[in-house]
């Protein structure tokens, strides 16, 4: 905000600041307008004291306000004229006062203004910088602003670490450590709304700090959630079309203390068809994932936790709204339907829609998954017959395999059941055993097996001719069946890189035409690169491991660098190569200017063509480099990035023994790692270096490295964390 306040731009600039109420948007103001930069930047500011506006009596009476504020005079008027010389003489006032004066003028919501068109035109064609902050709760900026308007600043809903930081910073009192154990609670009960969070830290101020009170505050009814969210709700009903509606309340099939990875939610969503695809050449991941940006700007989503390049990690539906939406459920099932389920069922009768398994066992489900060896195929064809999607949130620990899925899932299927399914997501269930049958199942689109350490897959896999994710990451799956090559509709494919996981030969028909993700693959001196899966140009996302360089490997590895160097269509590689102790081994890159949308780079090994470094895209967010073995400064090599966000060095990146960050480097720098530097003895940062960093983390085996004194000085806004490695 205060670079887009403050940008050497002399054309008039209207910077919208959206949100729902409660958002913190006005706070946020007066923090800029009352800023010491920004009161020397603006001689003259103004700020009304209401811009509610209901009568042309109330937008005369805030136009009075705006010049008494810019120019320190009074101006009297006739409060209720419509049309006046009067109103002529206030704007030729304002026009000759901003043609030579640079302004800033605070709008807060203000709605039904009568004079804005007035007011936008005596101001509109000025070139001396000024500048209007315009405060909305609305998320679409009007047309009289379109042209004159930066891009919006939509404040969203806060993380959790976030919601901690400002609950602690408001209470009133310390917090025993002790109490530390609600953290999760408290700042779900809050749902991110910066309002709530300020409202329940002053409650508990005036309460004992303890367990017990504490524990009896967030068990009372907050009556201030629902006034908040009542506009929210309203909003959700009136302007979100169908399709955003939809993959909203999808959102509540998901426990409610379970953090959903966005990975996770945008394959859901495509794999059941919840988004509106209007550009056949957009790929529906994308459509998904800006419908995601949209419902977070709007404050009906709110971010749980995000990666350390600022990027959304995993999300959830906030506390309110699952709560009001659970109620209602809870209301039509008092009025007519008496089944308990919390899985969703189809409008009007007994069929289960989506079926969701919470481990409830007051769920009609529940017997039916875990246990039911007896139940009839009656009961299972009038519950399961039209299921389009099974999710088990199963996380227990368990040393025995979970085999009442492989029973529940045989079962339905030899019932008739479960033939339109769409969606089979048991990620972290322990060992599911699935049944051959499961290639019946031949409209799955999302097979989801993640953290099971499930051992195979059966192999009717090849019939699933319409499965677009395959997900084994963190199975004990080392080899695929060669029938993979035969699923042409597969978009993601996830290995397991901890187990190797491998790719048999290609066979003579079938090509994975359609991969967009490519992770944890392991290429050895059998994996069918050439004339198989660098024919694959279409991937945006490659991981993959390599052995150290056998004799028998050179080959392959040639062609592996061929096959990224015509990945024009990558946003993130990963790439390792490693010794048979799993240590930094030769790793060959050629250049990657070329891959204008490449936005993630992980490397491990010693980098053959360590000039690469220099030569990465402009379009870089996050950075990691391990064992690379650089011996030039790589904070030279890299400071010119203009988007990065994150970079971590890991041990043995760097050999050199001094590092240089220079005045202007690395403009949008966040996040910066320096693990086990071992050679490294000095550390220099100009001043202006490094100025959007917030946090810093440095970890040491030997000597801690001095952290330079520019850095010390930006305390609290960077957060410096130094570790001892034996610690």
């Amino acid at each position: 905000m205060m670079t887009r306040l403050l940008a050497a731009d002399q054309s008039f600039r209207v910077i919208p600041i959206m949100g729902m109420q409660g958002m913190g948007k006005t706070t946020l103001a007066k923090l800029i307008f009352n800023n010491k930069v920004v009161a020397h930047h603006f001689p003259s500011r103004a700020w009304p004291s209401t811009t509610a506006s209901s009568t042309i009596g109330d937008s005369r009476q805030i136009l009075l306000d705006i010049i008494k504020k810019l120019m320190n005079c009074e101006m009297r008027v006739t409060t209720y004229a419509v049309c006046s010389n009067e109103h002529e003489e206030m704007m030729q006032k304002l026009e000759a006062f901003f043609m030579d004066n640079r302004c800033l003028i605070v709008m807060d919501d203000p709605s039904n203004f009568f004079y804005w068109n007035s007011l936008l035109k005596v101001i509109a064609d000025t070139s001396n910088g000024s500048r209007m902050i315009w405060i909305t709760r609305k998320m679409s900026i009007p047309p009289n602003l379109t042209s004159i308007s930066t891009d919006p600043h939509p404040l969203r809903l806060r993380t959790d670490e976030e919601s901690w930081a400002m609950f602690t910073h408001a209470l009133k009192v310390s917090i025993p450590s002790e109490l530390h154990v609600l953290k999760k609670k408290i700042v779900r009960r809050c749902g991110g709304l910066p309002l709530l969070i300020d409202k329940f830290a002053e409650e508990l101020s005036h309460k004992d700090a303890t367990i017990e009170e504490w524990s009896n505050a967030l068990d009372q009814p907050y009556h201030d959630q629902e006034k908040v969210w009542s506009s929210t709700l309203y909003r959700i009903y009136k302007d979100l079309s169908l399709h955003m509606r939809r993959c909203l309340f999808s959102l509540i099939i998901f426990p409610p203390d379970f953090d959903i990875p966005l990975r996770r939610l945008i394959t859901f969503w495509v794999a059941e068809d919840m988004v509106e695809i209007e550009d056949k050449n957009e790929a529906p991941e994308d459509v998904a994932e800006r419908c995601l940006n949209l419902l977070i700007a709007q404050g009906m989503v709110q971010v749980a936790n995000k990666k350390l390049n600022g990027n959304v990690k995993t999300v959830r539906l906030p506390h309110a709204l699952r709560q009001y939406w659970l109620s209602k459920a809870q209301e039509a099932t008092a009025l007519g339907n008496p089944i308990y389920t919390r899985s969703e069922l189809f409008p009007g009768n007994d069929m289960i829609h989506r079926l969701v398994d919470h481990l409830d066992k007051d769920d009609i489900t529940f017997d039916h998954i875990h246990g039911g060896h007896n139940t009839s195929s009656t009961s299972l064809t009038q519950h399961y017959r039209d299921v389009l999607s099974f999710r088990s949130f199963d996380n227990q620990e368990k040393l025995e395999p979970a085999q009442y899925i492989g029973n529940f899932l045989g079962r339905c299927i030899s019932s008739s059941c479960f033939l339109l399914l769409q969606v089979l997501d048991l990620e972290n269930v322990f060992r599911p055993k699935l049944p051959e049958a499961l290639g019946k199942l031949t409209q799955l689109r999302y097979l989801g097996m993640r953290s099971t350490f499930l051992e195979k897959l059966p192999s009717s896999i090849s019939k699933l001719q319409n499965l677009q994710t395959l997900d084994i990451k963190h199975t004990n799956i080392n080899t695929l069946p060669d029938s993979i090559w035969e699923l042409q509709q597969l978009r993601h494919l996830y290995l397991s890189e901890g187990y190797r996981s491998k790719l048999k030969p290609r066979p003579s028909i079938g090509c994975l035409t359609t991969l967009q993700t490519l992770c944890g693959l392991f290429v050895d001196e059998e994996t069918p690169i050439r004339d198989g899966l660098n024919r694959l140009l279409s991937l945006r996302k490659l991981g993959l491991a390599m052995p150290s360089q056998r004799k028998a490997m050179s080959s392959q590895v040639e062609v592996v660098t061929e096959w990224v160097q015509n990945l024009k269509h990558l946003r993130s590689l990963r790439v390792k190569s490693i010794s048979e102790d799993y240590e930094a081994w030769d790793l060959e890159l050629k250049r990657l200017t070329g891959h204008l949308n490449l936005s993630c780079i992980y490397l491990f090994g010693r980098l053959r063509n360590p000039s690469i470094v220099s030569q990465f895209p402009l379009s870089l967010i996050d950075l990691t480099l391990s064992g690379s073995e650089l011996t030039k400064d790589p904070m030279q090599l890299l400071d010119k990035l203009p988007n990065l966000r994150s970079l971590k060095l890991y041990a043995k990146s760097y050999l050199g023994k001094s590092m240089h960050c220079s005045k202007g480097g690395f403009p949008q720098l966040r996040v910066l790692k320096l693990w086990k530097l071992d050679q490294l003895e000095e550390w220099k940062v100009e001043k202006g270096a490094l100025q959007a960093l917030r946090d810093l983390e440095i970890t040491y085996s030997d000597r801690p490295l001095v952290v330079p004194k520019e850095l010390l000085d930006r305390s609290p806004l960077l957060k410096i964390d130094i570790v001892e490695l034996d610690q």
